[in-house]
């Protein structure tokens, strides 16, 4: 297991990158040192308390269980759209969060896993070996807010499977942050040095388009599968409904782009006044909502609070593409979303 390095990206810039380097390396070292360390460093440490308290507890309904269960699931939805690099590696984004599980392969996977009482959870370490499916936030969420997947099996090997699952998740996040420091936050401060970014501008448009993946996602996904259509509303394909979680989401993957996309914006003050406007646009949205989990859509007044939400961060992600994008020099090009 490797160990976590706090190394300050400052400094690293001023190890590697030689006297006079362009405005835009000292923006990309102030993403690093301000966005995304910070964020990945709280998914570490967030999955470690909660696999510290899943070994202390089997109580599947325990207050603090379920506190650590949300917050580690707030940390990863902060990080979510930041799909490059060292979370895309060994598939560790899709292990964390399989979503949208669009087959519903999870609850078949893990009902058969509890009632055949796979061993593989009692293999140190051998979890990771364990089916997509089964791994990461959206399998827990099951065990610990599913009636009928608690109601399967022995209660110990339930114990067993939970403690497996955070122990994998806290192990994954770790991974992810050590990839992070100093190795992948060096690739992208020494642009043109090496062949991952071999121009500073390639640099600025992986953020930008990390921007353009993370409201895009919330958008279509988050927002667009519970809506359905008016006429056939999904209210189930929404998004962590059964942890009561869907509207929280939808808010903390919204502000974490934003806030990248501010970063990005720099000192250009017409950009970020139109950023305070269309922030306040979507956080009005949001506080309108009454329904944490859309489970309303199907009536027009719920609804339209809801649509209102996903036309905000629409406009969030058109102003982006229409302005941030050409004051950067960048365009999205191929995104997270687009598959190979």
């Amino acid at each position: 297991m490797k160990k976590l390095r706090a190394f300050p990206c400052a400094f690293l810039f001023a190890l590697i990158l030689p006297f006079g380097v362009a405005a835009d390396t000292a923006l990309v070292d102030r993403i690093v040192s301000d966005h995304i360390i910070p964020r990945f460093q709280k998914l570490a440490d967030t999955t470690e308390q909660l696999a510290q308290t899943a070994a202390q507890t089997c109580d599947l309904t325990n207050g603090q269980l379920l506190t650590d269960y949300n917050a580690a699931f707030d940390a990863w939805v902060g990080v979510s759209h930041m799909r490059f690099g060292p979370t895309e590696q060994e598939d560790r984004a899709f292990a964390l969060a399989f979503w949208p599980d669009t087959r519903g392969k999870t609850p078949k996977a893990l009902r058969q896993m509890i009632s055949e009482e796979d061993p593989i959870v009692g293999v140190d370490g051998g979890y990771k070996d364990a089916s997509i499916a089964v791994r990461g936030f959206y399998a827990m969420e099951f065990l610990l807010y599913d009636g009928p997947t608690q109601a399967l099996g022995h209660p110990d090997y339930q114990c067993a499977l939970l403690r497996a699952m955070t122990k994998d998740s806290a192990r994954i996040s770790r991974d992810i942050l050590d990839d992070w420091q100093p190795d992948y936050a060096a690739l992208m401060l020494s642009a043109g040095q090496n062949t991952r970014y071999q121009t500073e501008k390639e640099v600025l448009q992986e953020l930008y388009k990390a921007v353009n993946t993370g409201f895009e996602f919330t958008k279509d996904i988050r927002l667009g599968r519970p809506l359905g259509t008016f006429d056939k509303p999904r209210p189930k394909r929404a998004e962590a409904r059964r942890a009561g979680r869907s509207l929280r989401n939808v808010e903390l993957a919204t502000y974490g782009p934003l806030e990248l996309a501010r970063l990005l914006a720099g000192s250009n003050q017409g950009l970020q006044e139109r950023y305070d406007v269309l922030e306040e646009y979507f956080a009005k949205a949001v506080a309108k909502a009454d329904d944490p989990v859309f489970a309303g859509v199907a009536d027009p007044q719920h609804r339209i609070k809801v649509e209102i939400i996903q036309q905000s961060v629409d406009r969030l992600m058109e102003y982006t593409q229409s302005d941030l994008g050409p004051y950067l020099g960048v365009s999205e090009g191929f995104n997270a979303l687009d598959g190979d």
